[in-house]
């Protein structure tokens, strides 16, 4: 099976990062990570998902947390040095990024945008982020990512110290 190169592929394979393409059934009722993890039989903390927040202060951030976790507003938005922060409307999500809902990677934005990855990545060899077309993952060390995207490691999650 032959597997596009998405435009996030194309930047790390620039940069000399290691990573892996792998490709999962979709299904239009579950884009979730939970679905993800399933296909890749992999373990859903693993699994991370990018999302994109509006704070009161800074403007447009993004997330990357784990499937199995939602991101805390609060947390969110004293990391990111806001007052408050929300979800952009997902109408918002394509003109914003460059990417649609359950294809959204942290990498290869239409613009860079200050971006925030959980501290849990670190527990695992790799994990995988959206490669940024649904279908497509991208198998990443945590750290390679993290250097490569240029992500502050932060607790994101409610259930975080």
């Amino acid at each position: 099976m032959k597997i596009s190169k998405t435009n996030a592929a194309r930047l790390l394979d620039k940069a000399g990062i290691d990573y892996e393409l792998i490709p999962y059934r979709t299904d239009e009722e579950h884009l979730d990570a939970g679905h993800v993890a399933e296909q890749l039989h992999e373990d859903i903390r693993q699994v991370f998902k990018t999302l994109v927040l509006r704070g009161d202060r800074s403007g447009i951030f993004v997330c990357i947390v784990p499937g199995d976790r939602e991101v805390d507003l609060k947390a969110a938005a004293k990391v990111s040095g806001n007052k408050s922060a929300a979800m952009i409307h997902l109408r918002e999500l394509f003109e914003t990024t460059g990417y649609i809902r359950g294809g959204c990677s942290p990498i290869g934005m239409k613009r860079t945008f200050p971006s925030y990855i959980h501290e849990t990545c670190r527990s695992f060899e790799h994990i995988y982020i959206s490669a940024g077309v649904r279908g497509l993952q991208i198998k990443i060390a945590p750290d390679d990512l993290i250097r490569f995207a240029r992500l502050k490691v932060a607790p994101l999650t409610e259930t975080d110290e």
